[in-house]
């Protein structure tokens, strides 16, 4: 993913985001580099410069609760950056044990498809796709493959016409892997999404080099289905108690709206993605 250190490789694109008099700071002359200098990080934390290249080149890797602040301070981050700044700081034995991949429960598998009315599904920390009921699939049906959200976003022709605000959610998809890479920055299957859509997309990858960092939250989502047309939906999002790596995704319609009743016509269309249309067509034959 990088020739550097997880930490370094984001303080250096959060530094090299800024520009001096986004901090306060005179700007003279023309920069050989992008955004802000390491020796003026170093002054607006309050740490020397040394110390703070040794940061960044991965040569110090137990800052302080202090000089963390410090430095969070200085490069303007939002909560949740702070947070990933933090995360990326502590030793593997002090990460999370449960982060890798595990089924989903039958308990919520049935809750999901009890709600025949909300499309509802189950994303990991790549956004792969882990479950999902039947009118999410039907929701997706325009998709080569229900099976990441990321894929589907950056490489399949379908997602820029069915995510209206595609850039939107372009930026939201890596920022929401970002946010997972930093509670387990040596993910195996990380790595691979990662990889492939860096090679395959080049939007992917120069979002990726930006080490925004957003998790799911709850916002309103326009998108478009070629049966159905406009839909506009609350967006909602909930860590799994018990799988902390999983969280259940679930869309919603205003009662007695237009995507109400579009998602009531899907409902009785029963449709699905192209591959599982595919596949299920082969195996009549």
């Amino acid at each position: 993913m990088s020739n550097g250190t997880p930490l370094g490789d984001f303080l250096r694109a959060r530094r090299e985001a800024l520009k001096p008099h986004d901090v306060g700071l005179p700007e003279h002359g023309r920069r050989r580099v992008p955004g802000l200098r390491r020796e003026e990080v170093a002054l607006l934390a309050g740490v020397s410069s040394d110390y703070y290249i040794r940061l960044e080149q991965g040569r110090e890797n137990s800052p302080s609760p202090q000089v963390l602040d410090a430095v969070a301070q200085a490069l303007k981050l939002d909560a949740e950056s702070t947070d990933h700044l933090n995360r990326l700081c502590l030793a593997a034995s002090q990460r999370p044990h449960d982060w890798g991949e595990a089924d989903v429960s039958p308990q919520l598998l049935q809750l999901m498809e009890d709600w025949d009315h909300t499309p509802a599904f189950v994303v990991g920390p790549a956004l792969d796709i882990m479950a999902g009921n039947s009118l999410a699939t039907a929701l997706h049906s325009g998709f080569d493959k229900f099976d990441n959200l990321a894929r589907m976003v950056f490489l399949d022709p379908a997602g820029r016409d069915f995510y209206q605000e595609w850039e939107r959610a372009a930026h939201s998809c890596v920022a929401e892997i970002r946010a997972a890479y930093g509670h387990d920055p040596e993910s195996v299957r990380i790595a691979e999404v990662v990889a492939h859509l860096s090679a395959q997309s080049p939007e992917f990858a120069a979002l990726w080099q930006r080490h925004d960092v957003k998790s799911k939250s709850q916002e309103g989502k326009h998108l478009k289905h070629a049966q159905v047309g406009d839909l506009h939906i609350k967006f909602a999002a909930f860590t799994v108690n018990g799988a902390p790596h999983q969280q259940l995704v679930v869309y919603q319609a205003e009662p007695a709206s237009p995507t109400a009743a579009a998602f009531e016509t899907l409902r009785s269309m029963g449709t699905q993605p192209k591959q599982a249309r595919a596949e299920a067509t082969d195996a009549s034959m």
